[in-house]
């Protein structure tokens, strides 16, 4: 009887730590939401600067010092759905969306191009639900906590459910002592990655007349992309 009751019991054991360490680590995801929940979540407006580096397959593999197509600037959002992408370095461009339409304006072209609200890439979609402190993030993917990034920040993983044709996943970064997000990362399904390191954020009250709206300046030509 012994013999037979302490592979039992050695499994009953087993079983029995394995539990808390998955309920720490729901635990522990659960903590980093509400955390940056409350960090973002109920911000009036905010300008935050950023680099973007957009690496193909074959760069990712060999790591961050291949990256290309390096930009940077700033994000300018107002919740629900105002975001202003004001890229400074290596060419001065502006995504502008105000919820209904999306202007790309390349000011050294003279052009506009110029979407319906629906249009708007998956990357600035994802852009504008982090920065609304992923509000309702579980009802659109799968979330888990993979870890930690290089520099020691959490490392959130988000896969659209139900999958989405372009994007694979989303990784985040976030800073254990205060929540801030650091880093977004999206990845797509051919392995390449468009990553955005985001700087201090700035809280924003107001915005200045017209930010999310476009008016082309004389001379320049509106290009119209139909849905």
């Amino acid at each position: 009887m012994i013999m037979i009751l302490r592979p039992v019991c050695i499994l009953f054991c087993l079983m029995l730590f394995s539990l808390p360490a998955s309920s720490l680590l729901g635990d522990q995801l659960s903590t980093i939401l509400e955390g940056v929940r409350k960090r973002y979540g109920d911000l009036p407006g905010l300008t935050v600067p950023y680099e973007r580096e957009i690496m193909t397959r074959s760069m990712a593999l060999l790591g961050e010092q291949m990256a290309s197509d390096r930009a940077s600037g700033k994000i300018h959002f107002s919740p629900p759905h105002f975001l202003r992408v004001d890229q400074e370095k290596p060419t001065e461009e502006s995504l502008i969306s105000d919820g209904n339409t999306l202007w790309w304006f390349i000011p050294a072209k003279k052009q506009v191009y110029q979407y319906p609200s629906h249009k708007m890439g998956k990357e600035l979609k994802v852009l504008g639900d982090v920065l609304q402190g992923l509000r309702g993030v579980e009802e659109s993917f799968v979330v888990m906590l993979s870890g930690r990034d290089d520099t020691g920040g959490l490392q959130l993983e988000l896969t659209p459910n139900p999958p989405w044709p372009e994007i694979d996943h989303i990784t985040l970064s976030v800073a254990q002592e205060d929540y801030r997000i650091r880093k977004v990362e999206i990845h797509n399904l051919l392995g390449g990655i468009t990553r955005f390191k985001l700087g201090d954020v700035a809280v924003r009250k107001s915005f200045d007349a017209g930010l999310f709206t476009f008016v082309p300046p004389d001379g320049v030509k509106v290009i119209e992309e139909g849905g």
